[in-house]
């Protein structure tokens, strides 16, 4: 990713697809997680019509100037306590000279460097109750459901949601711990495949942990990779996602049965995929559990799945 801008404890962080400025913001804590989750509305009015709705579940929390990039935006959360921001005014990317694409229709130049992520594709929320998240995030946010996990006794397990024909843009998955307004993981888009498989061999010699190798989800289909970040977060690599242009689209529900076949191919998901998120709930910021069997004998600060 390129550095957008620094300010004070803050990096910004943007993909060589990203029209706006930047997609990711990291900033310095004493524990890993999600700071908040911005989404920019369509217009002015959509924006003051969300905001109404928002205000009448009393989940508002107020307005603020805005930040790097952009302009004023909303404050709320969503029943499970994530911090969440709505805005609309943006500033496009300008991009220097040295990152100027050929192409007028691209927003910079793609450089090729390291795993040379496109943009922001998703955000998994781990969430008490699934359910109530999901109905907030449809009726006053204005997502889509295309996908779910219900189990026997009718209660929802995850939610695969979106404001655009993309298959996922928000999803909400249960908290297997019981806590509330953590994160699961953040994704990052790439064009093909192969550089999901490039990115984990990038991964395997900068000693970066990788919890699931290069594999493809049954869920919206699209090709993964899962690794932690040095402060503890779960980060995926993606591709290959399908889009949904039917506006009639049935929800597609999956049974916990048919969940627990596993991803549509690849590796046998791990426990700690679904018993890890940050902050971690034992309140430490060490990082996430690491299976033994992972670890690379000669390289303890290695793995490989």
């Amino acid at each position: 990713m390129e550095v957008e801008a620094r300010e004070e404890r803050s990096v910004f962080l943007r993909g060589w697809g990203d029209y706006q400025r930047y997609s990711l913001k990291l900033t310095e804590s004493e524990l890993p997680g999600l700071g908040h989750l911005a989404f920019r509305a369509w217009s002015p009015s959509a924006l003051a019509r969300r905001v109404a709705a928002i205000e009448r579940t009393g989940l508002g929390l107020g307005w603020i100037e805005g930040d790097l990039g952009h302009g004023p935006a909303y404050r709320f959360t969503d029943p499970d306590g994530h911090p969440l921001e709505l805005y609309y005014e943006s500033e496009r990317y300008e991009p220097p000279p040295e990152l100027r694409p050929a192409l007028k229709n691209v927003p910079q130049r793609y450089v090729g460097r390291g795993a040379a992520v496109k943009r922001l594709d998703h955000v998994n929320l781990l969430a008490k109750d699934v359910a109530a998240n999901r109905e907030f995030a449809q009726h006053q946010l204005g997502f889509r459901l295309y996908e779910q996990i219900v189990d026997e006794d009718g209660g929802e397990r995850g939610a695969w949601m979106s404001l655009t024909i993309a298959a996922h843009e928000l999803i909400y998955v249960a908290d297997h711990a019981g806590a509330a307004g953590r994160l699961h993981h953040f994704a990052f888009f790439v064009d093909t495949r192969e550089e999901v498989l490039r990115a984990a061999d990038l991964c395997l010699d900068a000693a970066v942990p990788i919890e699931a190798a290069p594999s493809k989800h049954a869920i919206a289909q699209g090709m993964f990779l899962y690794v932690y970040e040095p402060g503890g977060n779960r980060v995926e690599v993606t591709t290959g996602t399908h889009f949904i242009y039917d506006p009639a689209y049935p929800p597609v529900v999956w049974t916990e049965a048919e969940r627990a076949r596993g991803q549509a191919w690849g590796v046998k998901t791990i426990e700690t995929f679904h018993t890890y998120g940050t902050p971690d709930v034992s309140g430490r910021a060490t990082g996430p559990p690491i299976p033994p069997t992972s670890r690379i004998p000669g390289l303890p600060d290695a793995t490989v799945v």
